[in-house]
């Protein structure tokens, strides 16, 4: 049973932070630079998978590469060049290196020549499989068939191994759900209710202080236990609560956390 302080705590923070000034600092203020359709999931796509750090950083570098593709990331991937493909190799982010990137980029272009795009490819995963973790299982699967280097498997999360896959569930709290505001809602044939909570250490630790996650682990498991405890309040949405969970996490000490 969740309290109702902790619950008008959620309610209200969500409200604060889902709004339209929270996407000029967050990463996905790169896929709110374009209109089509297949420019916002690659470059929400590329920046999800480089957004941990310090987010000034995440921004500066997804810009770069944003930049690099010519602000058209749909068109660099089907026709970039081989001079043009070449200069991701000096693409530098934390651990995500050129290699790295020059896959991801490779990948993108086999999945949107050969299997339908990212929403194709991840809805059928959720459609097949009846649930999130299904569809990041056959995403992954089909993302890592292209002979990448082992270094490049360690920056597209594992579901099978435990991990959290924080990235990719924000990636798809961006795509699916349709809030009018900051996330998109582009994907049609996945249910909101179904999304699962990008847990991180903030949000793992303000969900733990407010009662509502009891395993230790940042994983899977923890996923699976928060966003359950979330759907018991907003059925529909419970990754509405991201908001809450997270900016208080992030911009909000300690102190201020009071119900």
């Amino acid at each position: 049973m969740i309290s109702d302080r902790v619950r008008d705590f959620l309610e209200r923070k969500a409200e604060q932070y889902n709004g339209r000034w929270f996407i000029e600092k967050d990463p996905i203020s790169i896929p709110h630079l374009f209109t089509k359709k297949e420019d916002i999931e690659i470059s929400g796509f590329l920046v999800s998978t480089i957004a941990w750090g310090r987010r000034s950083m995440i921004l500066q570098k997804a810009r770069i590469l944003m930049e690099w593709m010519h602000m058209s990331p749909h068109d660099f991937v089907l026709n970039a060049d081989d001079r043009e493909f070449s200069r991701l190799s000096g693409f530098v982010y934390r651990t995500f290196n050129g290699a790295d990137c020059q896959y991801f980029v490779s990948a993108l272009r086999e999945i949107y020549l050969n299997n339908g795009g990212l929403e194709k490819v991840i809805t059928d995963g959720y459609r097949d499989g009846g649930s999130v973790y299904a569809a990041l299982d056959r995403f992954r699967q089909i993302f890592m068939q292209y002979e990448p280097l082992e270094r490049t498997g360690k920056h597209f999360a594992n579901v099978t191994k435990g991990s959290s896959a924080k990235r990719l569930n924000m990636y798809l709290r961006w795509m699916v759900r349709n809030d009018g505001i900051v996330d998109f809602g582009l994907w049609k044939g996945i249910r909101t209710a179904d999304l699962m909570i990008p847990l991180d250490v903030h949000v793992g630790r303000i969900g733990r202080q407010l009662g509502l996650l009891e395993r230790k682990q940042d994983d899977w498991k923890a996923v699976e236990e928060l966003t359950q405890q979330l759907r018991l309040l907003r059925p529909d949405d419970p990754v509405y609560y991201d908001y809450a969970l997270f900016g208080t996490g992030v911009f909000e000490s300690e102190a201020d956390l009071e119900l």
